[in-house]
């Protein structure tokens, strides 16, 4: 069944707009001489800018955001055209025919009674792809994105390793194992260590606590971002004290900036 809207055919322009855009004979410079790498961090950073503008609840940002993350799209598919790997009608097919084979309880006679089982299937279906996948070679790792945030990555590929046994089975090793790594960073630092074993004795740290945020059932990335707000929250209101009493930031004590900062976290608490 095909479904026509009348964005179609301004998608068709915007498709249009894009090829122009690269046309060496008239084009723009700029979007001439990009390459899918050059282009990659703007596509991360407009995914990022769609996340910020729903957690601001902001529907009209929201709708610039999409807009330009789809334009990400385009341009992507516009130079996989151009080098004969691809086109956008291609992805579209791609993604339709993805989305069909993972929900056969909607598109086939397949019975899915809750999200929760919904959830189940979807990862059976990408762990038949997977071993498809494997079954040619790959490797199970291979396709958890580098381009994801740290944590996320380091969640997405302790969650893939763990479909194979992989995986500590009680919380309690994991808290053991963050035990043990911290006392290793330590151990460096005593030791006057250089910055790459200290860098690589905190990626271990970080990597274990990760683990134990899955264990846990806590998202990391959610966790440390809730934790980054709080902070900004915090250090505001401490800047907000300090004016408010004729200083500055930089001339008063960091005695001065704690008493403020937990007068910030007394407020918190009685809200």
């Amino acid at each position: 069944m095909s479904i026509r809207t009348p964005a179609a055919g301004r998608l068709e322009e915007l498709l249009g707009i894009m090829a122009r855009l690269r046309d060496p004979q008239g084009g723009c410079p700029w979007d001439v001489e990009q390459s899918f790498a050059t282009i990659a961090p703007y596509t991360i950073e407009e995914a990022y800018e769609v996340a910020e503008a729903i957690a601001r609840g902001d529907m009209a940002a929201l709708k610039d955001e999409l807009g330009d993350l789809l334009f990400q799209v385009v341009f992507h598919a516009q130079m996989a055209a151009e080098a004969r790997a691809f086109s956008f009608a291609d992805v579209v097919d791609a993604v339709c025919e993805k989305m069909i084979r993972r929900h056969p309880h909607v598109f086939a006679d397949a019975r899915v009674d809750s999200a929760d089982a919904q959830t189940v299937a979807w990862e059976e279906h990408k762990r038949r792809e997977r071993a498809t996948r494997a079954a040619n070679g790959g490797r199970l790792l291979d396709d958890v994105p580098l381009a994801f945030p740290a944590l996320t990555r380091a969640l997405k590929l302790q969650k893939r390793a763990a479909t194979v046994g992989f995986d500590w089975r009680e919380r309690e090793r994991v808290m053991e194992k963050l035990e043990e790594e911290i006392g290793e960073l330590e151990e460096a630092v005593a030791h006057g260590a250089p910055k790459e074993k200290l860098t690589d004795e905190m990626g271990d740290i970080l990597f274990v606590a990760v683990n134990l945020a899955r264990h846990l059932g806590v998202d990391p990335e959610e966790a440390l971002r809730a934790t980054n707000d709080k902070f900004t929250r915090r250090f505001a209101h401490v800047e907000d004290t300090v004016r408010a009493r004729g200083g500055k930031l930089g001339d008063v004590t960091l005695e001065e900036m704690d008493a403020a900062w937990d007068d910030a976290k007394r407020l918190e608490r009685k809200r």
